[in-house]
């Protein structure tokens, strides 16, 4: 069966873009607001009609994770900026595979993913209670699987208590979109041998979307 690279790469993209999230928090203590979004809300919807459904609908939701992907696909340094998007998303990766191997955690997941919904009824999507609670779910239900990401950034900016929580709320949207990338096809074996494939693609959506200012 052909695999649909549309679909793969909008996952995928999904994890860059919670990666790129994560770091930006990480050394800044805060991040691309419309990005977090995307990426929060696309905990939400357990049972999407498509892939774009997962990220709005929309292919310039992703944008951010789209040219992190390309940034990612086309690094070859060993350190820096590049180097730390990549081992987020290879760490993404690894929980990912991990957690679908647990049954128990994957039944949790869903769980205590479906009990955001009340909550969501009272509290905004980015307030400190929805990323508290989505922090608290990373930290019970995928930390454990390990090995943990090391997060590294600005030591004053990963001591505040917000920060930490929106980092891990990222993370597991990071997860989230690993999930998808799976469902849809994904596998660590296209990263070696399609990565012109996959930037194709990337280069491909970018070039629909109009220029952001």
């Amino acid at each position: 069966m052909a695999k649909n690279y549309y679909e793969i790469t909008l996952a995928l993209a999904g994890i860059c873009q919670a990666a790129h999230l994560v770091q930006q928090l990480a050394h800044q203590g805060q991040c691309h607001a419309d990005a977090l979004q995307v990426s929060l809300r696309s905990l939400l919807d357990l049972n999407p009609g498509s892939t774009l459904a997962v990220y709005g609908n929309d292919e310039a939701n992703l944008r951010l994770g789209l040219e992190t992907l390309m940034a990612v696909l086309n690094s070859s340094s060993r350190q820096g900026a590049g180097a730390e998007l990549t081992r987020y998303t290879l760490s993404l990766m690894v929980l990912e595979r991990k957690l679908n191997r647990n049954q128990a955690a994957l039944d949790e997941l869903a769980r205590r993913i479906s009990q955001l919904d009340r909550q969501l009824a009272h509290y905004e999507l980015e307030s400190q209670t929805i990323t508290g609670a989505m922090a608290g779910i990373y930290v019970d239900v995928i930390s454990p699987l390990g090995p943990r990401i090391q997060v590294t950034g600005s030591p004053a900016v990963l001591q505040n208590s917000q920060v930490q929580s929106k980092v891990r709320a990222a993370l597991l949207a990071g997860i989230r979109s690993a999930v998808l990338w799976q469902q849809v096809g994904g596998g660590r074996l296209q990263l070696m041998f399609s990565r012109q494939r996959l930037l194709r693609e990337a280069k491909t959506i970018l070039s629909r979307l109009s220029p952001a200012y």
